[in-house]
């Protein structure tokens, strides 16, 4: 009997995922990467580009089944979660969260201000800051880029590699520029497509 329980444990812990997303006291997915910052926009801009990074903010909420699917599906890919690491800093921002926000513009918020000043709506929201902080604009004016919603790992890492790139300051938007990646991927082979 013994025996049989130790198999069927041993069984459970090999197929369950290796990777599991935590919690925070907010509710929040956490990544161990994501930076804790004192949420000033412009200083975070200035210290991701010091790092040779890009800045995002990402919105999220508790119970938000979508985060959830970006933290588990998406994040714990190596290929993603470690791009993404190595060419952005990341802060995380709760949508109804009292924590507070320096906005580009100078003016002082809560999270949950912040949100509804940008115009955030769904979460997850990702917004992409530019490589140096701009004048008299909010963060969602200064965007380069926002990705709402939980997408799959293709289209995550896509937008990610466009902004990167600076592809997005060219005539290919994003649609096209996904587009052509995801035909790049079919043509080798690859099975995913999103």
């Amino acid at each position: 009997m013994l025996h049989r329980l130790l198999i069927a444990v041993a069984l459970i812990a090999f197929a369950s995922p290796s990777w599991a997303a935590t919690l925070g006291e907010d509710g929040l997915h956490k990544e161990d990467w994501f930076s804790i910052t004192f949420r000033d926009i412009g200083e975070d801009i200035e210290a991701a580009a010091e790092e040779g990074k890009r800045l995002v903010l990402i919105f999220e909420q508790r119970g938000c089944i979508y985060c959830k699917k970006v933290h588990e599906e998406v994040l714990s890919d190596p290929r993603v979660r470690d791009y993404i690491k190595a060419n952005y800093k990341v802060v995380q921002y709760n949508l109804y969260g009292d924590e507070e926000v320096t906005d580009l513009d100078g003016s002082t918020l809560t999270e949950k201000t912040a949100g509804r000043k940008w115009g955030i709506v769904f979460t997850p929201t990702i917004l992409f800051m530019p490589e140096k902080v701009p004048e008299g604009l909010t963060a969602a004016q200064a965007a380069v880029a926002t990705m709402p919603g939980a997408f799959g790992k293709g289209t995550f890492l896509d937008m990610f590699t466009w902004v990167r790139e600076k592809i997005y300051e060219t005539d290919e938007d994003f649609q096209r520029y996904h587009a052509r990646r995801i035909r790049e991927r079919q043509a080798k082979g690859s099975k995913s497509a999103d």
